[in-house]
């Protein structure tokens, strides 16, 4: 085996084990956030528990949402995810739709979409090219002018947003029936 050769096998092992990682925090995380809404119903599901305008259908439908996105934004860069600078109240108001159960939506169809979006994502880490492929991030108030983004660094945002979601379903469901995802 030659030294380049190596260095190869070497760098392959090394990318496959992060993305093993990336995906396995991303699993665990996905698991807790879905976990606070077993044995409900979808009125459950669509109830505010809290002074918050979210409930546990709607915060499964906001994660949905965002990684949908941030996985096209990998794929497509910024053009891929919507223009925050232009919207309308009318899409502001479309978007808060996100954050609760609508007449028609079920649970099992909530966890369903989740299940797909996730199948994507994982699928898309497993087989990008390399995962130093970086983007602008697109204009909004909340990214830095001129920000660019990794593939690496838009999976690590998707698994932060998840986790602290995760958080959120988990205060939701204690104050809807005292169940807890821990503890």
């Amino acid at each position: 085996m030659t030294e380049t050769t190596h260095n190869t096998a070497a760098a392959t092992a090394t990318a496959t084990v992060e993305r093993a990682d990336l995906l396995e925090a991303l699993a665990h995380h996905r698991h807790f956030l879905r976990f606070t809404t077993r044995d409900l119903t979808d009125e459950q599901a669509g109830r505010r528990t809290t002074v918050s305008a979210l409930c546990l259908g709607g915060l499964i439908k906001h994660v949905t949402s965002v990684e949908r996105s941030w996985v096209d934004f990998i794929q497509h860069g910024p053009s891929a995810m919507p223009d925050f600078t232009a919207m309308t109240e009318a899409d502001f108001a479309k978007r808060a739709d996100e954050f609760r159960m609508l007449p028609g939506e079920t649970l099992t169809g909530v966890l369903a979409e989740y299940e797909e979006v996730a199948r994507r994502t994982d699928e898309l880490v497993a087989t990008l090219p390399d995962l130093n492929t970086a983007h602008p991030l697109p204009d909004a108030p909340w990214n830095e002018p001129g920000a660019r983004w990794s593939a690496r660094r838009v999976l690590l945002h998707i698994t932060a947003e998840t986790a602290q979601h995760a958080g959120h379903a988990d205060i939701i469901r204690e104050s809807l029936d005292g169940a807890k995802s821990m503890g």
